[in-house]
């Protein structure tokens, strides 16, 4: 049975859950191999060494915060898309990336019971389920997840102690057509909205215009209020060191 929650963890830090594999911190922190060699086909020892390099942007050499990895998982994407929702509904202006960067505290998980933190376990592999698939429609939208991109992780994914689940969850995943629609409509409610989109934010790198647009179309088809949209991507231009997108509504 596929265990969504735990593959997240292995995804985006935190992991490192029931000793199968380790998590995308101990990569992301300079550990069995980094980002810039496994893009020179060096490989790794971790699930960041194949699903991670892709779903992170860390094709392009970003990092991702501490206080992320921190959190890892549906709580670090939660503690962003909580965060942003709260400074949109107090009506506050999101701040420059340098300014953000100068007095960035530290991310606090959301409560237990709100939406962005289900309180059951069936509420909680639903949602980091509808994460994930959000990570990986993104990492697809630029279109340079082709066949044989895809050989290559699933033969870094091989070397792993992954279950037959977790495998088959994350092909399937890739190999299916992009589906914006999709990926919007998984959202019950408006925070949901935002998390999904702070997940789709975390998983790519505005390089080109496919991945701008991509963003576009994904904030439109969620419903999000633009203010609500520029929190989002000045929280997590902060959390990866990136400067804010623009334009993406």
């Amino acid at each position: 049975m596929l265990d969504a929650k735990r593959l997240l963890e292995q995804v985006l830090g935190g992991g490192q859950a029931d000793g199968r594999g380790s998590g995308a911190g101990d990569f992301l922190r300079g550990g069995a191999a980094g980002a810039g060699d496994f893009l020179r086909g060096s490989g790794g020892g971790a699930l960041a060494g194949g699903l991670a390099a892709i779903l992170l942007g860390s094709k392009t050499g970003r990092q991702i915060g501490g206080e992320v990895l921190k959190l890892g998982g549906m709580a670090a994407v939660g503690a962003l898309a909580y965060k942003a929702w709260n400074d949109w509904q107090a009506g506050k202006a999101p701040a420059p990336a340098t300014e953000t960067a100068r007095t960035s505290t530290p991310l606090l998980p959301p409560p237990a019971g709100t939406p962005f933190n289900p309180v059951n376990e069936v509420g909680q592999q639903r949602l980091a389920r509808h994460l994930l698939r959000a990570m990986i429609a993104a990492a697809k939208s630029d279109g340079h997840v082709d066949a044989q991109e895809q050989a290559r992780i699933f033969g870094e994914m091989d070397k792993l102690n992954l279950s037959s689940e977790d495998k088959a969850f994350v092909m399937d995943e890739l190999r299916s057509k992009l589906d914006i629609d999709a990926v919007a409509d998984a959202a019950s409610s408006p925070e949901e909205a935002a998390e999904i989109y702070a997940a789709s934010l975390l998983a790519i790198d505005i390089d080109n215009a496919a991945e701008r647009g991509y963003l576009g179309m994904l904030a439109a088809r969620l419903k999000l209020d633009d203010a609500l949209v520029a929190h989002l991507q000045q929280n997590v231009s902060a959390a990866v060191g990136n400067s804010p997108t623009v334009g993406a509504k």
